[in-house]
């Protein structure tokens, strides 16, 4: 399968899953560094009852230090139980019907599809030279478009189903502010203390605040509405799918 140009590394996996309805699939690097004798290693991990097999790089890796760092944040904020989740990987067709992945997200895969509840393990596997191609994530500029990315991920798994948490509790808070502020410039007014700087930055303080804060308020209720609707679509193609397996999840999402 070909693309008409480079469309990236998350595009070449979803197409490549399009072109089959095998069962099983196996993410796997065309650089040669790792062998493809640990394919059966992985599917059978994968027979074992796992969703998800993730392989942990064993050897030398001109990447390692920024691979390393990237993992640990990951850990930390996503909580996955693997240490590794850039390497070769083999995974149930399902988990990809369910997880739905934008450009350069196949950094995220594990991620996303831990926190849809499947399960994920890991194995060592050896790590050789590379022998064809060049590495494309090691620049500075892909080191902060990947920490943006983890930035996106983190947003979208603990704030998109529920925007106003985020929102909501920003614009009380500048709210709050708000009527703080205010009220110390009424005292101030009432008690003739007149601040070095005036009152008119005070209130001028006071007026972004609630400004801000109603704003804030108001694009929580209507991310909200734009969850519950993406929620209903989401109902809509599991039913779909369950009436008829044979509706792939792009036919169902249509």
């Amino acid at each position: 399968m070909r693309h008409r140009r480079n469309f990236g590394k998350t595009e070449a996996m979803l197409t490549g899953a399009e072109a089959t309805d095998a069962e099983y699939l196996v993410l796997f690097d065309a650089d040669l560094q790792h062998s493809p004798e640990e394919i059966p290693r992985f599917l059978e991990k994968l027979e074992e009852g796992w969703d998800i097999v993730t392989g942990v790089k064993i050897g030398a890796y001109e990447k390692r230090a920024v691979s390393s760092i990237y993992n640990r944040l990951s850990r930390r904020l996503f909580d996955v139980p693997v240490s590794d989740l850039n390497s070769m990987k083999a995974f149930r067709r399902e988990v990809l019907d369910e997880v739905h992945l934008r450009h350069d997200w196949h950094r995220f895969f594990v991620v996303l599809a831990y926190a849809r509840g499947f399960t994920v393990t890991e194995i060592d596997i050896t790590l050789y030279p590379r022998r064809h191609g060049q590495a494309k994530f090691s620049s500075r500029k892909r080191i902060v478009v990947g920490l943006l990315d983890l930035v996106s991920v983190a947003f979208f798994l603990f704030f998109s189903r529920k925007p106003l948490i985020l929102f909501g509790v920003s614009g009380i808070i500048m709210a709050g502010l708000g009527v703080l502020v205010g009220l110390v410039t009424i005292v101030l007014r009432i008690l003739q203390w007149m601040p070095a700087f005036g009152f008119r930055p005070l209130l001028y303080l006071v007026i972004l605040l609630e400004t801000l804060g109603f704003l804030l308020f108001g694009f929580g209720f209507l991310a909200e509405q734009i969850a519950q609707q993406q929620a209903d679509l989401d109902a809509i193609e599991r039913e779909l799918r369950r009436r008829d397996p044979g509706v792939g999840p792009a036919r169902a999402r249509k």
